[in-house]
């Protein structure tokens, strides 16, 4: 037996006029999901356990198996692993957004999708004209990289720049909720308030601007931690080995932390644009070398932080057709039988624009566990599934189980 997960990041949703009443997923045509979907067990899942906030690093971290209360050091810390960085014992490491902010408002989380090579040019700015013997950024994908405050304090309320867009900024920045923390948080302000005119100069945000786009107007320090101390994933379940797939440092992170290859597809980008198929082609590839693998496609969610339901629902649809498909496909000409489970994380409402915290839809196709009832997957439907309502660090027991 082989095992896949399948984490359609973001896809769960709520009820939208304009779909009359119905979520993304609902309105979508997924012919796949729904042929899978009938040879399944489903069910809800509580993937963000409680006290926690309805965070990526939350859900994926609790789904994969690493309880949060216990392994959980910050996102900044599982996105450095994935970059192959390494830190000493008493270095704060943040996730450190590039973010559009106009007119002291929080306008968008990404700097509009800000490519690579264009972040890459802005983080070494920062480093030159920020950066010290203390204070250091690494570069990662698209809008998303990492800082490092040598003895910083992590006793910090720290505001996801995705949770609110269009809100003034200022009101946002990090706070310390220690009297210990108050020289880090004094750190964070003056670094993110130096970064404006240091990103407003450059050459990459004057050409994005002069062709209307975005810009990265400043960075955006969040989620701090030391260094974690994961155990494998063979140490956790026995399993010998695995691979995770995805376009996401926090993804790759998680994988890395837990002994799992890093698969990465050219074109995956995390976006409406990313290589649907080259990540199916992936996966099967990685089955043949491993037991397990994680195949994380990001689109969804991020169509859900920009308030499109139109652009979900097609990013459900092309995750459809152009990734189960094939990868459904694969799967039935393997040589060895391979158990299937496809979840979201959390739901990311376009209403809303940010996560949320609620139950999301799951399917488990395996040949030891009978299909229920059940038709279609979403967030109604699988009220009715066999599995009821379970707890995100049980999802993968179900998956191993005899």
């Amino acid at each position: 037996m082989k095992y896949i997960v399948v984490l359609a990041d973001g896809m769960a949703d709520e009820p939208i006029e304009k779909f009359g009443g119905k979520t993304p997923v609902m309105a979508a045509f997924t012919p796949v999901m729904d042929e899978i979907c009938r040879q399944s067990a489903t069910g809800l899942v509580h993937t963000v356990p409680d006290g926690f906030h309805p965070g990526s690093e939350i859900a994926n971290m609790n789904i994969l198996g690493y309880h949060p209360a216990k392994y959980f050091q910050g996102r900044g810390v599982i996105e450095a692993a994935s970059l192959g960085l390494d830190f000493e014992p008493d270095e704060l490491v943040f996730r450190c957004n590039l973010v559009s902010v106009e007119d002291d408002i929080l306008i968008n989380h990404s700097a509009g999708h800000i490519t690579s090579g264009e972040a890459a040019e802005l983080i070494e700015a920062l480093n030159v004209e920020l950066g010290t013997d203390r204070v250091r950024f690494h570069a990662g994908t698209s809008y998303r990289h990492v800082m490092v405050i040598k003895g910083g304090n992590a006793d910090l309320k720290c505001i996801p720049p995705h949770d609110h867009p269009g809100k003034p900024a200022a009101p946002l920045f990090p706070t310390a909720t220690s009297s210990e923390a108050k020289e880090t948080e004094w750190l964070l302000h003056d670094l993110m308030n130096r970064s404006m005119a240091v990103l407003a100069r450059h050459p990459v945000n004057q050409k994005r601007k002069a062709a209307g786009k975005k810009t990265a107007d400043a960075i955006w320090p969040w989620s701090p931690g030391y260094k974690p101390n994961f155990p494998s994933f063979k140490e956790r379940f026995g399993i010998e080995s695995g691979a995770v797939i995805s376009a996401v440092d926090l993804i790759f992170g998680i994988g890395k932390l837990a002994g799992l290859e890093m698969v990465h597809v050219e074109g995956a980008t995390g976006l409406h644009d990313t290589n649907y198929e080259g990540k199916a082609e992936a996966a099967l590839e990685a089955l043949k070398r491993h037991p397990f693998v994680f195949l994380h496609v990001e689109a969804m969610d991020e169509a859900g932080h920009e308030g499109d339901c139109d652009l979900k629902k097609r990013v459900i649809e092309d995750f459809d057709r152009r990734l189960l498909k094939p990868l459904f496909e694969g799967l039935k000409k393997m040589d060895e039988e391979v158990a299937l489970l496809l979840l979201p994380d959390h739901p990311t409402p376009c209403n809303l624009r940010t996560h949320v915290l609620a139950p999301v839809p799951f399917m488990l196709m395996k040949s030891t566990i009978a299909p229920d009832e059940v038709q279609v997957l979403d967030e109604e439907s699988v009220k009715k599934g066999s599995f009821g309502e379970i707890e995100g660090k049980d999802i993968l027991e179900l998956l191993f189980s005899k």
